[in-house]
């Protein structure tokens, strides 16, 4: 995956703690045991993500996946 792409950033509808980014606008690929997914935001190419995450292994991970997950905390 290029580093020039957008990454879309989704929460799952049944684990409101679990997310997700994907490199597709609709989601597509996200595991659907965790469906539905909601689409919360986008990460540009000029723009770091969210809690310090490396864009990197984001990008690593969904090469490796087709999507790379993470967990928010419970507030």
């Amino acid at each position: 995956m290029a580093t020039n792409a957008k990454l879309y950033m989704f929460r799952s509808s049944r684990n409101d703690t679990l997310c997700s980014f994907s490199n597709h606008a609709d989601g597509k690929g996200l595991p659907a045991k965790f469906a539905p997914w909601i689409g919360i935001g986008v990460v540009r190419p000029d723009q770091k993500p969210p809690h310090g995450m490396s864009s990197l292994a984001i990008e690593a991970g969904i090469e490796a996946n087709g999507y790379q997950m993470w967990r928010t905390k419970k507030t």
